[in-house]
C-alpha cells in the first residue's frame, strides 16, 4: 500500500469538515373555528387582515405573498391545521404533507392535504373547495408509527420518505428522500419498510429512489439535477466535492473529480433580496468559479428553468461530461 507520508511525496491535503445545513421544521399556523370567536370580532379581524378564511368555518393568519414557495407552504400547513381541527377519529398527515411538516425539501407544494386513516373515507372527499387526498390503511400497526412530536400528527420520517418515493415522480421523490436522510431518517428502517412492502404498487420505484438517496444533498434543486444526471445515463456523481483553490477550500454541489467536472445548482435566494447584496453575491460567485477553473475544473451551472426540461438538461450534461472525459484522457 502506498505511503502518502513517505519522503519525497507531498502529503495529500485533507479538506476541513463541512456541516450540512440543518433541516428546519416549519411553524404551523394557529387556526380557530369561527364559532369560537364573537361574530363582530371575526368580521373586524377579517377586515383588518389579521385573519383569513382557510376552510368553511375555520380561519387563520394570512401568509406571506412572496416568495412563492413560502406562500404555498403556509397555505398547505394552514389547510392541514384546519382539516385536523374539524376531523374526528384516528387520522394523521402523510405523504407530501408529512414531508413539509418534517421540514423536508419538496419540489412542488401541492394544493391538497394528504391524510391517512384507519377508516375508509371513500378515498377522496372535497371540503369547501379544498381537496383532501385520503389514504386508507387496514393495518393497525401503521397507527403505532405515527409521530406525535410535530405540531400535527404525521407519519414517521422513514414512512414519509417511502410513501413519497412510491407515489411521486422519481426526481421529486428523491428531493424528499435526500432531505429525510439529512433530517435523521434511519437507512435500516427505510430498508425494512421497503422489504415489508414487497410486491405492492410503487415499491420498485421507491426502492430505486431510496437506493439513490443521499443526505449530503442540500436542496431540492440539487436532487432534481442529480436525477437528470441519472436519466442521462451518466455515472453517479459525488456530492459536495471539496476542491482546494487559491481562495481556500470550495465545495461544489455535484462533481466527477477524475474528469474535473462540477455541476452547480443556482437557486435565486443565494443572491440576496436587494441589488447591493445581489451584486456582491454575483461578484463572489464569479471569483469562486474563476478559482475552480484555475484548478482545471469545468463548472456547469443549472437553474430552476433548466429543470423544466430535464431531457435537454441531460443532453447538456452528457456533452459536458464527454468533453471533460476527453480532456482528462479517460
Amino acid at each position: 500500500m502506498p505511503n502518502d507520508s513517505a519522503p519525497g511525496r507531498a502529503p495529500v491535503p485533507t479538506p476541513p469538515r463541512r456541516a450540512s445545513p440543518p433541516v428546519v421544521r416549519p411553524s404551523v399556523p394557529h387556526v380557530v373555528r369561527a364559532a369560537d370567536i364573537p361574530s363582530d370580532e371575526l368580521a373586524r379581524r377579517v377586515r383588518d387582515g389579521s385573519l383569513a378564511r382557510v376552510l368553511r368555518g375555520v380561519y387563520g393568519p394570512p401568509g406571506p405573498r412572496e416568495p412563492r414557495w413560502a406562500a404555498e407552504k403556509h397555505a398547505l400547513l394552514a389547510r392541514a391545521a384546519a382539516v385536523h381541527l374539524v376531523l374526528s377519529g384516528e387520522h394523521w398527515f402523510s405523504h407530501t404533507t408529512a414531508a413539509v411538516l418534517w421540514g423536508c425539501e419538496v419540489a412542488r407544494v401541492p394544493d391538497g392535504v394528504d391524510v391517512t386513516s384507519l377508516v375508509n373515507p371513500h378515498l377522496r372527499r372535497r371540503q369547501d373547495g379544498a381537496v383532501v387526498a385520503w389514504h386508507w390503511t387496514s393495518r393497525a400497526d401503521r397507527a403505532a408509527e405515527v409521530s406525535r412530536t410535530l405540531a400535527l400528527p404525521a407519519s414517521s420520517l422513514e414512512r414519509t420518505a417511502f410513501d413519497c418515493a412510491a407515489t411521486l415522480a422519481p426526481a421529486h421523490a428523491l428531493a424528499v428522500a435526500d432531505s429525510a436522510l439529512r433530517a435523521g431518517a434511519r437507512p435500516e428502517v427505510l430498508r425494512q419498510i421497503v422489504e415489508q412492502a414487497a410486491g405492492r404498487r410503487g415499491v420498485r420505484r421507491a426502492r430505486e429512489v431510496l437506493d439513490r438517496a443521499d443526505g449530503r444533498a442540500e436542496s431540492a434543486g440539487e436532487s432534481l439535477t442529480r436525477w437528470a444526471v441519472h436519466d442521462a445515463g451518466l455515472p453517479a456523481p459525488d456530492l459536495q466535492v471539496a476542491i482546494e483553490t487559491r481562495l481556500g477550500w470550495r465545495w461544489t454541489d455535484l462533481g466527477w473529480p477524475a474528469e474535473r467536472l462540477a455541476v452547480e445548482f443556482d437557486g435565486r435566494l443565494k443572491y440576496g433580496v436587494d441589488r447591493a447584496s445581489a451584486a456582491r453575491a454575483v461578484f463572489e460567485e464569479k471569483r469562486r468559479q474563476d478559482a475552480l477553473e484555475d484548478e482545471g475544473w469545468t463548472v456547469v451551472r443549472v437553474v430552476w428553468a433548466d429543470l423544466a426540461d430535464p431531457v435537454a438538461l441531460g443532453d447538456r450534461l452528457r456533452r459536458a461530461y464527454r468533453r471533460a472525459a476527453r480532456r482528462s484522457g479517460r
